[in-house]
């Protein structure tokens, strides 16, 4: 194994394992802490998806630290930690906490922090994290419901979050290529700084990115940053054979779409995909008042798999939301819809479901608990970001996690119609 990964949740650590198998790196993804004495999959990466992007960052660190034991123990040389393209985090951490964390364990003296991913649509611009046109601060993001984004200024925020000082590798800079961008890292480091934003525009940037930092002991950022790194390996006789995408079968079955993203993209993936498919929809206020709604949603699911694809939804908007956490709290409004919708994620496998798409990093996380599946395999794109997956144990199911930002209004349609 080349490199081990870290990333802080499920949907995020699927998204890094896309990018480096469609690179040409077998790729395995393990979700979840693994057990001291997990047998170690075969594969030239690995990715430990965590739950720890919005927990208490003593706790993440913990994690995160277990993860890299984890992964030194079974031969990593080089080491990833995974964050949202997005960059979700609060001023307490956990980007800042857990970065300089793997760097004290590593020994290292600097890790770049680019979380930019043009494709879809998150560009790094003199430190600034552009979504499309809009600055992070400016977009809906700005009321996510766990980490609202509301400074674009990577530099700012991630400084809030660290103790060591935070630099800036500005554009011009990486415009000018691999060799410029390792100069500014090497005057960095001599000058003291720990972590360094860089700004990223387009593909060839983080191409050239990825060249530069391809001897670092550990990176940071979204799994754009990740794209330039099997080449640059490839290239210094680290990786065999040529980038080649990898594909999966998937499983004979019905098919089902559970989504507890409130995200505007999959709010409106949801609006979209009631016109073709059999839906339900759950009131997460309705939920607090007992199981009554999670029993019948089951029922429903029994009854009607087999059939058109089923989709089952929580997604709501943004004052919704925030009237449930106001009466509820965060946490527990959050983990009621989880833990609802795992429940018939649940149900919908034990009735015959072998297709299945989740919407949303914290659902997915609640799913994949819920069903048992530890370890996956990396297949084809459906969009940026998001791969169909085969279940390595566990239930036999295709799997499509996606973050709640990702895909296009016609993703889940366009999910299914890509298996056979």
């Amino acid at each position: 194994m080349l490199l081990g990964c870290i990333a802080d949740d499920l949907t995020g650590a699927t998204d890094l394992a896309l990018m480096l198998a469609r690179e040409g790196m077998r790729t395995v993804q393990v979700n979840g802490l693994p057990d001291a004495e997990a047998p170690v999959p075969e594969a030239d990466a690995i990715v430990v998806a965590l739950k720890s992007r919005t927990i208490d960052p003593a706790q993440a660190v913990d994690w995160s630290l277990a993860a890299l034991n984890w992964l030194r123990s079974a031969g990593a040389e080089r080491f990833f930690f995974k964050y949202c393209s997005t960059f979700d985090s609060s001023d307490r951490g956990n980007i800042g906490p857990v970065a300089e964390a793997l760097l004290d364990a590593l020994d290292a003296p600097l890790a770049i922090a680019c979380p930019a991913f043009p494709a879809t649509g998150r560009t790094l611009y003199r430190g600034h994290l552009f979504v499309g046109d809009q600055l992070l601060s400016d977009s809906p993001l700005r009321d996510h419901p766990l980490t609202p984004m509301r400074d674009s200024n990577l530099v700012r925020v991630l400084q809030r979050q660290s103790r060591g000082p935070v630099g800036l590798v500005p554009y011009e800079t990486v415009e000018a290529g691999p060799e410029a961008i390792a100069g500014a890292l090497r005057d960095a480091e001599k000058g003291g700084r720990r972590l360094m934003i860089v700004d990223a525009i387009s593909e060839r940037h983080l191409r050239d990115i990825g060249a530069a930092v391809a001897a670092a002991p550990l990176v940071t950022g979204g799994s754009g940053v990740a794209l330039g790194l099997p080449a640059a390996w490839r290239a210094a006789g680290l990786l065999e054979g040529a980038a080649e995408a990898t594909a999966i079968e998937a499983p004979q079955g019905p098919a089902i779409v559970i989504a507890g993203s409130c995200s505007a993209a999959t709010r409106a993936q949801v609006a979209a995909a009631k016109a073709r498919m059999t839906h339900l929809h759950l009131d997460a206020a309705r939920l607090a008042g007992g199981a009554e709604q999670v029993e019948q949603a089951c029922a429903w699911v029994r009854e009607h798999l087999g059939g058109a694809p089923l989709l089952v939804y929580s997604s709501a908007d943004p004052a919704e939301v925030e009237a449930l956490q106001a009466k509820l709290g965060r946490e527990k409004a959050g983990g009621l819809v989880e833990s609802a919708l795992a429940r018939v994620a649940e149900t919908a496998v034990a009735a015959g479901a072998r297709r299945v798409i989740v919407a949303g990093g914290e659902t997915s996380g609640a799913v994949m608990g819920a069903l048992r599946v530890r370890q996956l395999a990396i297949g084809q794109e459906i969009d940026p970001g998001v791969p169909w997956t085969r279940a390595l144990d566990g239930p036999d199911l295709a799997l499509a996690l996606k973050s709640g930002n990702f895909g296009g209004e016609d993703f889940f349609t366009k999910a299914l119609e890509m298996l056979t």
